[in-house]
């Protein structure tokens, strides 16, 4: 199975999770490096695993979540008088 070795903005936004004016805003920031074919950008997939260690999975986002929400409920008065000093 040949994978194609570039992909659309649209294809790297499903990938991360973004949407495809945040790839638009990453590849201007240079975040993310393009190359300009026609009116379109294209990802090298190389950058891929660059890319999806500075990201977070939706699965990684809720799983965070429920761990600051679960400290909050269980540790929430401690964590005031903390906050306090």
């Amino acid at each position: 199975m040949d994978k194609k070795q570039l992909l659309s903005t649209m294809e790297v936004a499903e990938i991360l999770g973004i949407s495809r004016v945040a790839v638009f805003k990453m590849i201007k920031a240079g975040k993310i490096k393009a190359k300009k074919v026609g009116r379109n950008f294209v990802i090298d997939r190389k950058a891929l695993p660059f890319l999806l260690g500075n990201a977070l999975s939706k699965t990684s986002i809720k799983e965070i979540e429920q761990a600051v929400n679960k400290t909050v409920n269980e540790y929430g008065e401690a964590l005031k008088l903390l906050g306090q000093e």
